[in-house]
């Protein structure tokens, strides 16, 4: 994009931060400073509209029936599907799968590709900075299996180390899941190097895109990735909904994960034929209205675009990091050149947890501990950290009051 339509894009995102209600609100009397988007971003009044309008006049279920209104929200569903699929810029709408959310779609894969593809003394190969939901289904397939887990390691400045990984790469490797954008550092991996690395050798690679859906633009195909993977609730929208892409030629050869409707076109006692993607891995009624806010918040996304989001989200992070560094025994964990939205940092002598406690009465929302990342804190020899995590609503306001909060739980801790 131009840099002068980021800049026309920008005066968008300045502005939408009064879209956001909660943002409205106060916490211990005092005004509500959200620095959590990392665990899950607020929702703007248009997806809540919308969510609230389906309840209201268009709620039936869908796929099943010949009325009016389980018609109506069969098409609502499955345009989301297609808009979706225009986001990510997926070859065919039916490679778009509605999950529950990234975790659901990771054990989706563990699951179904594990079962069909993996056996005894095969590997996967996962990173040192995953998040626990792409680890533990991982583990668990292997354990079943007999395969073995194989981690790319990362320096000090939490970044992977691509030459040990493409030292891991071999014939006994059948699949890479890697995270896109750290949760806990906010380093961007290079996934498109990767995949490639992955791809010369034929093993599919799935990226976990829970942090980057909304923080960069993706272009699956351009990426040319195997599977992605990403959760509502981190892109404004709501809570219980998620996507898994898949590459049409992986999802047709995988076993279905769950059994029930939707996903069969007959049933017998003795034998049940399963349905066509993507229904085939969509079994019972689904999250409607969690689909239809989804694609609510697509729409908003697309707004606003991504490229101008990023842009102010960029210079949230950066500002940040200025403000915080001349703060008195500051310890930044994670320093990757290429990052996105997310500063973790630690005091010395103070444990994050009373930290936050403090910064939580000042109205200040901010994550402590592991962040569903324990080998990271494992590897940084530290309990956790304090993490605050951008989005486009925040403002260079809600850094200062951050930087206030910080000195004050110092001059009470220390």
């Amino acid at each position: 994009m131009p840099h002068l339509e980021v800049v026309k894009g920008l005066h968008k995102v300045w502005e939408a931060r009064k879209d956001f209600p909660i943002l409205e609100r106060q916490v211990n009397r005092k005004p509500l400073v959200y620095l959590d988007s990392a665990a899950s971003a607020q929702k703007p009044q248009v997806v809540i509209d919308t969510i609230n309008q389906y309840y209201s006049n268009e709620h039936s279920n869908v796929h099943r029936g010949v009325h009016y209104l389980s018609q109506e929200a069969t098409t609502s569903y499955e345009v989301v599907r297609e808009k979706v699929q225009r986001f990510i810029n997926a070859r065919n709408n039916y490679e778009v799968i509605f999950t529950k959310g990234t975790t659901d779609s990771i054990n989706l894969v563990a699951n179904s590709f594990g079962k069909a593809n993996l056996q005894a003394g095969d590997e996967v190969i996962i990173s040192a900075m995953e998040h626990h939901s792409n680890i533990v289904p991982w583990q668990m397939i292997c354990e079943e299996k007999g395969a073995t887990l194989k981690v790319i390691p990362m320096n000090e400045a939490g970044e992977l180390d691509v030459v040990a990984y493409a030292d891991l790469l071999s014939d006994k490797t059948k699949i890479v899941a890697v995270v896109h954008i750290s949760n806990s550092l906010g380093t961007v991996n290079p996934v498109k190097e990767i995949i490639r690395r992955a791809h010369q050798k034929n093993i599919p690679v799935l990226l976990d895109g829970a942090q980057a859906i909304h923080h960069t633009k993706v272009d699956v195909q351009d990426l040319d990735v195997d599977f992605y993977v990403f959760s509502g609730h981190k892109m404004y929208g709501p809570t219980g909904i998620g996507v898994l892409y898949g590459k049409e030629e992986y999802l047709n050869a995988m076993p279905p994960y769950q059994g029930g409707g939707d996903m069969i076109k007959s049933v017998t006692f003795e034998k049940t034929v399963y349905n066509d993607l993507p229904h085939k891995f969509e079994a019972g009624t689904p999250n409607i209205a969690g689909v239809i806010g989804l694609g609510a918040a697509v729409d908003y996304i697309e707004d606003l675009t991504v490229e101008a989001m990023a842009s102010w989200e960029e210079e949230l992070v950066n500002y940040a990091i200025e403000k915080l560094s001349v703060l008195e025994d500051i310890k930044f964990i994670g320093q990757a050149k290429n990052r996105a939205s997310v500063v973790s940092f630690l005091v010395n002598g103070l444990h994050p947890y009373d930290i936050g406690v403090i910064l939580d009465k000042l109205g200040i929302a901010v994550r402590t501990g592991h962040h569903c990342t324990e080998p990271i804190m494992d590897k940084f020899g530290i309990p956790g950290t304090v993490r605050a995590s951008f989005a486009f609503y925040n403002t260079k306001d809600d850094i200062d009051k951050l930087i206030e909060g910080v000195n004050r739980a110092i001059d009470m801790l220390k």
